[in-house]
């Protein structure tokens, strides 16, 4: 008789900076992790963007411990990485805030509490500011003649 297949259980969390979204979702498993169906090492080239990526996974300790799959659009490599970071941090928050005993309870504040003060979970809005009419850009205007 065939053994019946447990459900794998998802975190989700959604990470935002500047104009790139990133849906995350993290499960058990064996520590893959794949941005819009690629390796990590294949999408970003730079070092500061892998390390963003991972930095949650790495100050927990669950970097082994789980499959992160992730879906990103919008803005650059740069944002992307940040909204990657912000999304993964809440997925984390998500897995954590759910104590199964009270005796857990005292580490699933200290982890979320470590996301906190890490700065992980913290939305960095500054947004590139909008061209304004009768103005060459955002702020830049045109020069100005007395006569």
């Amino acid at each position: 008789m065939a053994e019946a297949k447990t459900k794998k259980t998802y975190y989700l969390g959604t990470g935002r900076r500047k104009t790139s979204v990133a849906r995350v979702r993290l499960s058990e498993g064996s520590g893959k992790l794949s941005i819009n169906g690629r390796q990590l090492d294949e999408y970003f080239t730079e070092d500061k963007d892998r390390s963003a990526v991972t930095g949650p996974l790495e100050l927990t300790g669950m970097r082994a411990r789980l499959d992160v799959a992730v879906t990103v659009q919008g803005g650059g490599f740069t944002g992307q990485g940040a909204a990657i970071c912000q999304g993964v941090a809440r997925a984390l928050k998500a897995m954590f805030g759910l104590p199964t005993q009270a005796a857990e309870e005292e580490t699933v504040n200290s982890m979320a509490k470590k996301l906190r003060d890490s700065a992980y979970l913290t939305r960095h809005g500054r947004m590139k500011e909008r061209k304004k009419y009768g103005r060459k850009g955002a702020r830049k205007s045109f020069q100005f003649s007395k006569r």
